[in-house]
């Protein structure tokens, strides 16, 4: 099928809920390698790419030995600990059954690394609804750096202009908004709309999407900012 629009997909927070998972992976893994990482502190930094989060809550750089050894233990302790509970948000299979029936391209744009977004997706029930994916392994500079979104932009066969991004976190918003792509912000992976700013609107899943599935996707174009809920109207 010709698309002619696309939507670009984060994935923790988004589709499947895993970032509090995450975040305990990382605490784990210091505990074991003597890195005092505290959750509230790590938990609010989830969505930004493992190569800035580790000199922040470890002290080392990610391409240190030091560091790959905290990213290989914490990789593994979050697939073999915390991943098999992992479940999907609200009706997400269901969203993107519906916009691959309506013709929409679905391209994700993660900062998980390639071993474990495949996984991800898996456990989302969505990984046969995307076209093509794109990881923080593909790319020199993580959220909320463009890259990742830029790449997905180039996988895509849809034109920027005709793409929308959805993600949770206010990494997502600069990466997509750095990237010249709307995008569509969700509080399911713990930030609220004020902390959201800049999504042109804000809903509290991808369930909720789907109830406004026609504003978000059918109405105005969302780089006008004038589909769906503007930031911070939305109830909680």
């Amino acid at each position: 099928m010709a698309h002619d629009r696309g939507v670009i997909l984060d994935v923790d927070g988004t589709l499947i809920d895993s970032n509090d998972a995450h975040a305990r992976a990382w605490v784990e893994a210091g505990e074991r390698l003597g890195y005092e990482i505290r959750y509230g502190e790590i938990r609010r930094l989830i969505g930004m790419g493992g190569d800035r989060v580790t000199p922040l809550v470890a002290g080392v750089e990610a391409s240190s030995p030091e560091g790959r050894e905290l990213a290989e233990l914490r990789g593994e302790l979050f697939r073999r600990h915390y991943l098999p509970y992992l479940a999907p948000l609200p009706r997400v299979r269901e969203l993107l059954l519906r916009l691959r029936d309506d013709g929409f391209e679905r391209v994700v744009a993660s900062s998980a690394g390639a071993d474990t977004l495949g996984l991800l997706l898996e456990k989302a029930g969505v990984a046969d609804l995307v076209d093509s994916a794109t990881s923080s392994s593909e790319v020199e500079a993580s959220k909320p750096d463009p890259d990742i979104v830029e790449a997905a932009v180039g996988k895509a066969r849809a034109d920027r202009s005709r793409l929308v991004m959805i993600g949770d976190t206010p990494y997502d918003v600069e990466a997509a908004r750095r990237a010249r792509v709307p995008i569509v912000g969700v509080r399911s992976g713990g930030w609220d709309a004020p902390e959201l700013d800049g999504a042109v609107a804000v809903y509290d899943h991808t369930g909720d999407i789907l109830d406004h599935y026609e504003t978000v996707f059918l109405g105005p174009d969302p780089a006008d900012g004038t589909g769906g809920d503007e930031p911070g109207d939305r109830p909680g």
